[in-house]
């Protein structure tokens, strides 16, 4: 495999509204970003991933684009953004941006023009169709925030348009050519003013099974889930390479794809040698507590479940290409809040989750608040929908309710499973607002900020965060990186229960070991042990045949 800059990097997700507010109007900025780079170059961070912060009418926080070479001014300006790219270089710290291009915004100035002339050049950079009322939609399918995906066209009654997602976020129609010309001409333009990649938003919608037509129904409303019709959606590839020539591989830039459904078959072409992207997401583990979303059970993911998911995946890829490597980002909740069982919750369970996803092949990513590990809102602190901002909440809520939930039990739901648990402020001291703003933040503290704090961790060589920075310096250390980069991965222990074990293979032979449960276990030991390298547990008790771990314990050992 071709060895490539970004290879051996850590990379930072920030989501710019709730990390750090600069100005004192509750809401995170550039500004706030700038004032950390000091803490991510502490950390070890090599790429930042920003989402979105172009000018936005906020609907879908961002990923709603009104202008793709603007920046909203809730987050500053473009003069800002140029300063974050430039301290960053010096400081070694590369800028990712999130690229959204499977719709835009209805403000956006596209679409603007496609209302005033539907059948005119504007008017096909979107799918509009004809409709009257009292006639069958064009198809079934239903947004990702619930209800159909198709809406009048404002100032015409005779036509609709479609949206997979909010109906703010209308879907560019890349099946034209000059929609397509525009898009990389707009990714060009950002890679010229020297940002190091971007993230791909929704990249797997921007194909659609034409022409229109209906899915069997999977709810009450007749609806059918998109994953029907991304199932038989067939050609994105034609999409992608074109796109990945036109810009990523000119600059060799980093790209990071959010994909979906994507077939073992096609894993080379999207990240193998001269891949559509560099790397994409390690998904394998955000669908295995998916149905207790829809079926309101509580459902705790085991470790055995967690374990097989990521060996699984992993070894699909072994030799094709990276997987960026998460426990959490912005639409998902809390990582350790969903992986760990909810007794067990601790700083030494979370602290073996991270040793467990960081120590993988692939890029790791850190999700802000992640080092210090921020939980999960509980019912507790939320006595309203009100108290909580997103938009895919209402589908989830309303959902509930239709099933028969009390109000009560389907607030539960949401707060449970809302986007919002990763958005709150990230808890930097145990200050007013978590040190966040002077101001009332967009969006509530976890009330749990005076004892989750980063202020507090700096202070505990115990903490997580003193932890991830451990792994980190792993990671990079000169005489063991070779083998966490580009080392063979295998899979041990697999036929014992709460025990996640992998072996790295390089210049080095290096075992992860970690007891997931709370019970305590003795492990016979395939290699004696040389050196342990890293552990959460102040004590490792071993000798020559046998290891001996606690609850939750994690060793990281050179054999």
């Amino acid at each position: 495999m071709e060895r490539k800059w970004w290879h051996n990097k850590i990379a930072y997700q920030i989501y710019p509204k709730s990390f750090m507010d600069s100005n004192g109007d509750g809401i995170g900025d550039i500004k706030g970003i700038i004032s950390k780079l000091d803490y991510f170059k502490e950390l070890g961070i090599d790429i930042l991933w920003l989402s979105p912060i172009y000018k936005s009418p906020l609907a879908d926080q961002g990923y709603d684009i009104s202008d793709y070479y603007d920046i909203d001014p809730r987050f500053g300006t473009m003069d800002d953004l140029d300063d974050l790219i430039a301290k960053g270089k010096e400081l070694g710290i590369g800028i990712v941006m999130d690229l959204v291009v499977n719709h835009c915004s209805d403000e956006h100035e596209w679409f603007k023009k496609a209302c005033e002339d539907p059948d005119g050049p504007y008017g096909k950079f979107f799918y509009i169709e004809d409709h009257k009322e009292g006639q069958p939609l064009p198809c079934n399918w239903r947004s990702y925030f619930g209800g159909s995906c198709w809406d009048k066209l404002p100032g015409h009654d005779d036509k609709i348009y479609l949206h997979v997602f909010h109906k703010k976020q209308p879907d560019l129609n890349w099946e034209n050519p000059l929609l397509r010309k525009e898009i990389y001409k707009m990714i060009n333009w950002w890679l010229d003013k020297g940002i190091a990649g971007f993230r791909i938003d929704a990249i797997i919608n921007i194909k659609k099974k034409l022409p229109f037509s209906d899915y069997p129904a999977d709810r009450d409303d007749g609806l059918s889930s998109m994953d029907n019709m991304l199932k038989e959606a067939v050609g994105i590839g034609e999409f992608l390479g074109e796109m990945a020539s036109e810009t990523f591989r000119k600059y060799d830039a980093f790209s990071v794809g959010e994909v979906f459904n994507e077939k073992d078959s096609e894993l080379p072409l999207f990240i193998g040698e001269n891949g559509y992207f560099s790397s994409m997401f390690d998904f394998s583990t955000t669908h295995l507590d998916e149905e207790s979303k829809t079926r309101y059970e509580e459902k705790e993911i085991t470790a055995n479940e967690y374990r097989d998911a990521i060996f699984a995946n992993h070894k699909r890829i072994e030799g094709i290409g990276y997987l960026s490597n998460i426990i959490e980002n912005h639409d998902e909740p809390r990582g350790v809040s969903r992986y760990i069982k909810t007794s067990d919750l601790s700083e030494h369970s979370k602290k073996a989750l991270a040793g467990i996803y960081f120590l993988l092949p692939g890029i790791p990513f850190i999700y802000q608040g992640q080092e210090i590990g921020m939980e999960n809102l509980k019912s507790s602190d939320i006595d309203s929908t009100d108290k909580l901002d997103d938009c895919a909440n209402a589908d989830i809520y309303n959902t509930a309710i239709n099933a028969g939930l009390s109000e009560k039990d389907a607030l539960n739901v949401l707060i449970k499973h809302s986007r919002d648990n990763a958005r709150t402020p990230f808890q930097w001291s145990s200050e007013a607002h978590a040190g966040f703003s002077t101001a009332n933040p967009w969006l509530l503290v976890n009330p749990n900020y005076k004892k989750i704090n980063l202020e507090a961790q700096k202070k505990d060589d115990d903490s997580v965060f003193n932890f991830y920075k451990e792994l980190i310096a792993l990671r990079k250390d000169p005489e063991y990186t070779d083998t966490f980069v580009y080392g063979k991965f295998t899979p041990m222990y697999t036929d014992m229960d709460n025990l996640i074990c992998y072996k790295r293979t390089g210049d080095k032979t290096i075992i992860i070991y970690t007891n997931y449960q709370a019970k305590e276990i003795d492990i016979k030991l395939e290699s004696p042990i040389k050196t342990i390298l890293l552990s959460n547990s102040k004590e490792v008790r071993f000798n020559e045949k046998e290891l001996h771990l606690n609850g939750y314990d994690l060793v990281v050992a050179e054999v």
